[in-house]
């Protein structure tokens, strides 16, 4: 008999991971995800996602478009602590979108590319992998951008450090919606 695990329970358990096993993820495995991910609601079919995936040897590259957008003081500073936890994480994946000078199309496609992101944890989570989506100030860095082969015009939405883990943080409690919702009946 197959079981099936409610979508409603893969929301609700999926936590943040930030601490990962030094197990590798297939590639294979991360490109079917992605894949899966793609089935996300977008306008008028654009499909505006886009991905670098990096792992195993190629995670450096990263790792050195990091540290290639910091001062000389905050490679000092942070570059060997922000390098050991970008190696010791199995996989990043690097969600950008092409930017339309178009404000309502920029925004319906941000959302879609965001909507793909959160499948693709769901979907992760699914399988036993955690992750963490960061969008901190780095994604807005010039240099960092560009060490990474972007473009003018193409905007990083997030990265997601993504990894087998042993450890489920505990969840923290939602505001019940009824406290942010306003029913209009009549």
């Amino acid at each position: 008999m197959t079981t099936y695990t409610s979508i409603a329970n893969i929301i609700t358990e999926r936590r943040s991971i930030r601490t990962f096993t030094d197990k590798a993820v297939e590639k294979e495995l991360l490109i079917e995800l992605l894949n899966d991910a793609t089935w996300a609601p977008n306008h008028k079919h654009r499909e505006p996602w886009k991905c670098k995936l990096y792992i195993g040897e190629g995670r450096q590259k990263l790792v050195d478009a990091v540290l290639n957008s910091f001062t000389e003081e905050e490679r000092a500073k942070r570059g060997k602590s922000l390098s050991d936890r970008f190696l010791s994480t199995p996989a990043q994946i690097v969600v950008y979108m092409d930017e339309d000078p178009r404000q309502i199309q920029r925004d319906e496609d941000y959302a879609a590319v965001c909507a793909f992101m959160q499948n693709f944890q769901l979907l992760a989570w699914e399988r036993g992998l955690g992750c963490v989506w960061k969008s901190g100030g780095l994604n807005y860095n010039p240099l960092f951008i560009d060490g990474l082969g972007l473009t003018k015009g193409q905007r990083i939405v997030g990265i997601l450090h993504i990894g087998y883990f042993d450890k489920k943080p505990e969840g923290k409690e939602r505001t019940p919606i009824t406290e942010k919702l306003d029913i209009i009946e009549e």
